[in-house]
């Protein structure tokens, strides 16, 4: 194995891990000793890569946002538009374990963006590359001519803001709330923008 390789394998190891902490106990309670343990890596190398907690958590957050959009990209040449929207709205919900710590990610982000001015504008940017996310999608599909046109910014933010609405109310296990309910309500409001039938694609 390159050095290059190994050191990009124990960058991998260290976010994967710094996720899994921050999501167990929170970012004020974290310290670089428990991701470096989790990590089984040494606290030297930790700062090796990462100097603060500060850049590690962005890094974590970052880390946790790529890895999910590659995977819902995999075969977007292929797959319908209406799939790979679908994809990504499910991926906006706490709908299995890995998003239900990414979703814990996030609480922490918005928490700590208030008290944060840095991570404010990171916050902001990373809202912004999710608008961005969701639009491409729906540009893909007006593209191609399987959705209706559009205001393509304007749905994009509804979403982003009925999800997170959701995902707060899934996350506080709220008993009104279910992820068929959520994921079908925020479907709704997109099929009829999109002039897509009411029931959410599958694979």
């Amino acid at each position: 194995m390159s050095t290059k390789v190994r050191t990009a394998d124990t960058r991998e190891r260290i976010l994967t891990a710094a996720c899994e902490v921050i999501a167990d106990i929170g970012f004020e309670k974290i310290r670089m000793r428990m991701v470096a343990e989790r990590a089984g890596v040494s606290t030297a190398l930790l700062h090796y890569h990462f100097d603060t907690r500060e850049k590690l958590f962005t890094e974590a957050m970052t880390h946790s946002f790529a890895h999910t959009a590659v995977d819902l990209e995999r075969d977007a040449e292929t797959a319908s538009a209406a799939v790979i929207l679908a994809r990504i709205l499910r991926n906006l919900l706490p709908t299995d374990p890995q998003l239900h710590q990414d979703w814990r990610l996030w609480q922490e982000l918005w928490v700590r963006a208030l008290r944060d001015e840095a991570t404010r504008v990171f916050a902001v940017d990373l809202y912004a590359q999710l608008h961005a996310w969701v639009g491409d999608a729906v540009r893909r599909g007006i593209d191609s001519g399987e959705f209706t046109p559009t205001d393509v910014d304007d749905l994009s933010t509804l979403v982003l803001s009925l999800s997170d609405g959701y995902g707060i109310r899934l996350m506080l296990r709220d008993p009104t709330v279910t992820l068929d309910t959520a994921l079908t309500s925020v479907w709704r409001h997109v099929s009829t923008a999109l002039g897509l039938p009411d029931t959410v694609p599958t694979e």
